[in-house]
């Protein structure tokens, strides 16, 4: 039974902190968007720009 008077406290500290991680979420904005990711796998990513060319691409004009 000594145990609960270590138990008790750390079980509560333990919900505290999960209430308070969860309203830091909340007020950040985590759980603003959550169908995004559901769509990101539906969206094509196959439309790369294409890349610049760089100054070294250029043929030698001697």
């Amino acid at each position: 039974m000594e145990i609960l008077h270590l138990m008790v406290p750390i079980a509560i500290i333990l919900v505290i902190i999960a209430i308070v991680i969860f309203f830091w979420a909340v007020r950040t904005g985590q759980f603003d968007d959550l169908e995004r990711q559901g769509y990101n796998i539906l969206l094509d990513e196959d439309d790369e720009k294409p890349a610049a060319k760089k100054e070294t691409d250029k043929p030698d004009e001697h």
